[in-house]
């Protein structure tokens, strides 16, 4: 399972994975814990094998700003960086987390030898610079109960058939939303009174999207 994971993730065949996982090693981190800390030095690279971990940073009045959220095959920690670098956030384990750990030398070297490995980074950055300037946008031009909407959306379609599982904790859609819990819990109790999401055993279904684009697509006006 290891094997197979890192090399779907940086695009390589099993043999080239095989000499990856000999440079590296595994962890298992628990609910909770710190994979990284703001602020320490770091030259490790983290690849994702299985859970989620939430990177965070907390502003000085003591709100908590969600700035990534890593699920399998994310690569986060000292990327590009050879030198030890300044960890920029905490990363948490949100679920137990399995991730593989390299150096970002061995990283560098890896990505001189295989181009299929340089390709893959370069596909995944640019998907979380997407996904980063998604969220900057939602937060400037959405006022909170739109980006409450826009969450919802986007974990629905994450999932099969527009069914968010499990439900979603209020404080961990808060979060995402960039908001409070009263505003998150007022926004999913309105939709499901007017039937554009409907709880069931397990999951948050969104029954009406079109409904819920509509929604977002209001505050934009």
């Amino acid at each position: 399972m290891d094997l197979e994971a890192v090399g779907a993730a940086l695009g390589c065949s099993g043999e080239t994975a095989q000499q990856i996982m000999g440079q590296g090693r595994i962890r298992t981190y628990p609910v909770k814990a710190h994979l990284v800390r703001q602020g320490d030095p770091s030259t490790t690279v983290y690849l994702l094998i299985l859970g989620r971990a939430q990177a965070l940073l907390y502003a000085f009045d003591g709100q908590t700003i969600l700035l990534q959220e890593y699920r399998s095959g994310d690569l986060f920690g000292a990327l590009g960086s050879l030198d030890p670098a300044s960890e920029d956030s905490d990363v948490i384990a949100i679920e137990e987390v399995r991730s593989f750990l390299l150096e970002a030398a061995s990283l560098v070297g890896l990505v001189e030898r295989h181009a299929c490995i340089g390709l893959a980074l370069t596909r995944l950055l640019f998907k979380r610079l997407r996904m980063m300037s998604e969220r900057m946008f939602e937060r400037a031009a959405l006022p909170a109960t739109g980006r409450v909407c826009a969450e919802l959306l986007r974990l629905a379609r994450e999932g099969e058939d527009m069914t968010i599982r499990p439900a979603p904790v209020i404080a961990e859609l808060a979060l995402r939303a960039a908001t409070t819990r009263e505003t998150a819990s007022r926004t999913v109790n309105a939709l499901e009174r007017r039937g554009i999401i409907r709880r069931d055993p397990g999951g948050l279904v969104v029954t009406a999207p079109h409904r819920l684009e509509e929604e977002i697509l209001a505050f934009r006006a």
